[in-house]
């Protein structure tokens, strides 16, 4: 007889799990809370416009094909991908930008522009960085976390140095060109932390970004969660929406079922790609393998101010992505990480996927989608929403030089709130525990529960960390954790 495995929860890590598991032969449940499948990569439609609530950033493509190989399948089976040129732009001021090119020859013309010299210290940087990629993310990253012996490998001990010095140290080291600084330190945002407290090793994310570019599904991100739900079912997974998992049931150390929407499930595994915190808090007090102070003690990734608009014109002097840095970012940081409040002046960054994704926008229109990072836990209400959406529309108007508050046909935000509310998220964060060392592999919260047996975790949360590819990864390591518990020739 098939072992059960239930899944709470269908974002990435939850979906990459459950074909792993079906594949071997479990017979797997996902049960999912809201309506629709894909976590946080969720979709808003409304009037002919589309947009991504959740991630809007497809990097790392190897990692998107690795995980479809291991299925004998490709991307392009399922969604249609771009290369965006420009990648991303970066505004400083009114009608002052750099446009990141999609190959390593024009980004080193665009630096040896704004700084002579720095292309060649930029290739030595991308050298090492590459290397740190190959390292990080074709071995490191899909190790459990179990052990500190993980990390360490001859080539890991030759890098010693860079867990111990920082992503600003490395990059300011040569660099002294105060836009490309902050060019190259823009990639480990993704990571969740200020890049005075990211290790150096972590310059994989710039190789990720010059290196690999910076792609588009045809559709949005939503593809990528339609084709890994596709997938799912073609291998045998069973997937419930509208599921609000209320309890976990533990018998002597064992967890036994879950109780959802009042009904119990019976289950020889319960795998939980849910905020773990919240998880956690479906346990009865005894069998939680972490205390409230440890979670109030870890430094988290940001949460968001989000807003999905829709405009009646095409929006000028923007591309697919767009960056804000025309404020200080170590004002905005410290407002996010030391002393957490709403920023006075806050970075922000806006996509048009409608530049070049003709699906998602009515002809002659345009959707946008900007976001404000900010400090988890701290007050979310309509008021505030709208303050800061008149701050940065401002200031968006003025740095594209260009009038739009009068072509806006509709406005959604998504906020802490939200974030509480449609995923359970600790403090509302986005991003899960920042990726600083001392959050790093084998000190983030654990896969395998420390005090129930066959219970498991996935996601942002635990390893290997925050962002899309880094929650797929999660999905296999988990997979290979449960398959390992178990004989297979009992399946």
């Amino acid at each position: 007889m098939k072992k059960s495995i239930t899944i709470i929860g269908s974002g990435f890590s939850s979906l990459a799990a459950s074909c792993y598991l079906a594949k071997e032969g479990f017979d797997v449940t996902i049960l999912e809370k809201n309506s629709t499948v894909g976590g946080r990569a969720r979709q808003l439609i409304k009037n002919g416009f589309t947009f991504d609530i959740g991630p809007t950033w497809y990097w790392m493509p190897d990692v998107f094909e690795k995980f479809f190989a291991d299925f004998g399948k490709e991307p392009s089976d399922y969604y249609h991908l771009d290369k965006l040129n420009p990648a991303y732009v970066v505004y400083f001021d009114k009608l002052d930008t750099i446009q990141i090119p999609d190959n390593l020859n024009d980004i080193f013309d665009i630096f040896e522009i704004q700084e002579k010299g720095s292309s060649k210290h930029l290739e030595s940087f991308l050298n090492n960085a590459k290397h740190n990629y190959d390292v990080a993310i074709k071995d490191l990253v899909y190790r459990p976390g179990i052990s500190i012996t993980e990390l360490i490998t001859p080539v890991t001990i030759k890098k010693a140095n860079q867990f111990f010095s920082t992503i600003r140290t490395s990059v300011r080291k040569n660099i002294k060109n105060n836009r490309l600084q902050q060019i190259m330190e823009f990639p480990v945002l993704f990571l969740g932390a200020k890049p005075s407290n990211t290790p150096s090793f972590y310059s994989f994310m710039n190789y990720a970004d010059f290196g690999l570019g910076t792609w588009h599904p045809k559709g949005g991100m939503y593809e990528v969660v339609k084709a890994m739900y596709l997938l799912a079912l073609e291998l045998g997974v069973k997937i419930k929406t509208n599921q609000n998992v209320e309890k976990i049931n533990v018998e002597k150390g064992v967890v036994k079922s879950v109780v959802s929407n009042g009904e119990i499930l019976y289950s020889d595994v319960v795998l939980s790609g849910a905020d773990y915190h919240h998880t956690e808090t479906l346990l009865d007090e005894k069998y939680r393998g972490y205390s409230e102070k440890y979670w109030d003690s870890k430094i988290f990734a940001p949460s968001s101010l989000l807003f999905y608009v829709a405009f009646d014109k095409k929006i000028k002097n923007v591309s697919h992505h767009t960056l804000f840095f025309d404020t200080e970012f170590d004002v905005h940081a410290k407002d996010i990480y030391d002393d957490p409040k709403w920023p006075e002046k806050p970075l922000f960054y806006a996509s048009f996927p409608s530049k070049t994704d003709d699906s998602v926008a009515p002809e002659g229109q345009e959707a946008g989608i900007f976001l404000i990072p900010i400090a988890p836990g701290i007050e979310d209400t309509p008021e505030i929403r709208e303050k800061y959406f008149k701050n940065i529309i401002e200031r968006f108007e003025t740095l594209t030089n260009q009038k739009v508050i009068d072509s806006i046909l509709f406005k959604e935000s998504f906020c802490v709130k939200d974030f509480i509310n449609d995923y359970n998220s600790y403090k509302g964060n986005a991003y899960g525990l920042a990726n600083i060392l001392t959050q790093t592999a084998f000190l983030r919260p654990k896969i395998i529960s420390k005090k129930v047996k066959n219970l498991f975790f996935t996601g942002q949360l635990t390893v290997p960390g925050p962002g899309v590819p880094p929650s797929i990864i999660s999905g296999k390591i988990v997979s290979d954790l449960i398959k390992k518990s178990f004989d297979k020739t009992s399946l």
